[in-house]
């Protein structure tokens, strides 16, 4: 297949390298010239545009047969989510319009549920975020749907909940370190996905998903902030807080260098990074029933035990 990754960065990148190893064709699409060297080195092509300039759009190869859009956003405000999500999905609509892909996958965010009462919320469950900026993203996945119906255009949705990995680890860097601040009681849930199994479900819907589809992108367990606070506490040198239900673990030991890496993104403040940097706290339990059943995903990290265990070994 010619696939084109839009937005190689946290997600993109390994997804590209992934796609090449499958003995795809990739390309990769940025905005600025930077990471050539690396595409290259993991045998992707490097394409440079940006896809809020329509103008711009028109300068690229044509005839794609997947096309991945995960570009993700340097700036939280709601006019820059309107810009590169919005509007910029709309670009890339109109410039494939004329010779659609096989395949056009979007990464979303779970940050499009605004249940706030711990339920389990399913890809049918209503979309009605508090955030300016999870309202934006509905509006794109809304826009998308409507180009599925009406154009038969292969759109696949892909709302991916807290992603960490290697070089993100924001709730066990907090709670390794201790500063990591729960909500008394600590009943907040929590959904997660490490990057492989994000990676893993792209691929899942490239190959099998249906257009006009949504699939929720999210580990097997949703966890509390104060159960996810005791099971690092009970890690090996590690004391258990001394009131698990209130305090956060008591560690003063040196931080582990694995987790110092990378800034802190938002997605890893229990939602995607989608989700916005105005912080609206929500607490649901994210199902992923759709993607294992529909889509037969197996999960190599079935919840943050094996994906935290896999960081901090």
């Amino acid at each position: 297949m010619r696939v084109l990754v839009i937005g190689p960065g946290y997600i993109g990148f390994q997804l590209a390298a992934n796609l090449v190893q499958r003995g795809h064709e990739v390309s990769a699409l940025r905005r600025t010239a930077q990471k050539k060297s690396d595409l290259r080195r993991v045998g992707v092509q490097p394409l440079q545009s940006d896809i809020t300039e329509p103008g711009s759009l028109q300068r690229l190869p044509r005839n794609w047969d997947w096309v991945i859009n995960c570009v993700s956003s340097s700036r939280g405000t709601v006019d820059e989510y309107r810009k590169v999500y919005l509007d910029g999905t709309r670009n890339l609509l109109s410039w494939l319009s004329k010779s659609p892909p096989r395949k056009f996958v979007y990464t979303s965010s779970t940050g499009v549920y605004g249940q706030n009462d711990g339920s389990v919320v399913t890809e049918s469950s209503p979309t009605v975020p508090e955030s300016e900026t999870g309202k934006v993203l509905v509006e794109t996945e809304n826009m998308l749907l409507l180009a599925a119906r009406e154009k038969q255009f292969p759109a696949v949705i892909l709302r991916v909940s807290g992603i960490y990995g290697p070089g993100r680890a924001y709730w066990l860097k907090k709670f390794m370190e201790d500063e990591g601040a729960i909500d008394n009681p600590g009943e907040r849930i929590i959904n997660m996905v490490h990057r492989e199994d994000v990676v893993g479900a792209i691929v899942a819907a490239l190959e099998k998903g249906q257009g006009g589809e949504i699939y929720n992108v999210t580990d097997n367990e949703p966890v509390s902030q104060r159960d996810l606070a005791i099971w690092v506490g009970q890690r090996p040198g590690k004391p258990l807080p001394k009131d698990s239900k209130l305090q956060t673990p008591n560690f003063k030991e040196t931080p582990n260098p694995r987790l110092q890496t990378g800034s802190r993104p938002s997605s890893e403040t229990g939602e995607s990074e989608r989700a916005g940097r105005k912080r609206v706290a929500t607490s649901k339990r994210v199902s992923n029933a759709r993607l294992k059943t529909e889509l037969g995903y197996e999960f190599k990290h079935p919840t943050f035990r094996e994906g935290f265990a896999a960081i901090l070994s």
